[in-house]
């Protein structure tokens, strides 16, 4: 039977505290629940309000366990390592969901398989596999997130991007049916997959080939040099803000509209490379939202090009 939430008598229709009733609801829940946590220190932007409820399953049994308790009505909103996402100021609604150290093992195995939970950091993928002398990964060492949001984005950099190795992803649906994804079944495309928002990615499946260990290792020296030549990755920043469009490249039109530096606030489009937004130190999720679209209208006012956001934004905005 699922959770029912009720509401509060005289709060206008409000939820009586969803986490007293999770508590109640999920007494063998053997994760961590707790409510009114501060998420800004979960983003890399260091900004955002608190969860309503954050939730850290102990394994997948206990994610799907406790996803077929949750009633649909109530939002689920997984959260990776923070690094492509806003978290507005007012907080996030619902579930944020964190999954934590049950979903951080990675092993390779023969034939070039690496298998990863969603939780692992795309970094210690492509170390993993280099130690295994299994080419072909290198490029994860480029993308500053976890398999998860790799999984959902598509993720890529430096030639790379996850479509190219993976064999399955694995995750659980919002009622708690484990699922699984061949590649074909993802629907790949440009920083962007088909599977429904409702899953949970818990894990995938990856091939690579065989290589030199000490040949892959130097491909990943020479990107790790790249990015630290070329992006902001010791500011309070997001990774890139916007999608490249058909035949573009972001930064160029942002640049080309006179947005490199530009600033609302104390958020700022980075001078070093102005297709990543960055936190000067007080900046608010809704300065850093707002110069985002303030660059998005001029690079519309000046090439007539549409940017979309490649950073995810979720929950709410903070009251006027």
């Amino acid at each position: 039977m699922g959770l029912r939430i009720a509401g509060r008598a005289g709060g206008g229709g409000c939820r009586v505290s969803l986490f007293d009733d999770l508590r109640a609801a999920l007494p063998d829940f053997r994760g961590r629940l707790t409510a009114g946590d501060s998420l800004a220190a979960m983003s890399w932007f260091r900004v955002g309000g608190p969860a309503e409820v954050l939730m850290v399953p102990a394994d997948e049994a206990d994610l799907a366990g406790a996803l077929a308790r949750i009633p649909a009505e109530v939002p689920v909103t997984p959260l990776g390592l923070g690094s492509n996402i806003i978290l507005r100021d007012g907080g996030v609604p619902g579930v944020v969901l964190k999954l934590g150290r049950g979903f951080n093992a990675v092993a390779v195995e023969t034939g070039g398989v690496v298998q990863a939970g969603a939780a692992v950091p795309d970094v210690k993928v492509a170390r993993a596999a280099a130690d295994a002398a299994v080419d072909g990964l290198a490029f994860f060492r480029g993308i500053p997130g976890s398999i998860g949001g790799a999984l959902r984005m598509n993720a890529g950099a430096h030639g790379g991007e996850t479509a190219d190795v993976l064999v399955e992803a694995r995750g659980v649906d919002r009622d708690g049916t484990p699922v699984s994804f061949t590649r074909a079944e993802m629907g790949f495309s440009y920083r962007h997959c088909s599977v429904p928002p409702s899953v949970v990615f818990t894990g995938a499946t990856f091939r690579g080939r065989p290589g030199d260990p000490a040949a892959i290792l130097a491909e990943m020296d020479r990107i790790t040099a790249a990015r630290e030549a070329s992006q902001p990755i010791r500011e309070k920043t997001g990774g890139s803000t916007f999608k490249n469009p058909p035949g573009a490249k972001a930064w160029q039109l942002i640049d080309a509209a006179g947005c490199r530096g530009l600033t609302v606030g104390d958020a700022q489009m980075s001078e070093m490379h102005c297709n990543f937004l960055i936190n000067r130190g007080r900046a608010t999720a809704g300065d850093i939202e707002a110069l985002g679209e303030e660059v998005r209208r001029r690079v519309r006012d000046a090439s007539g090009v549409t940017l979309e956001w490649e950073i995810k934004r979720v929950g709410s905005p903070a009251p006027a």
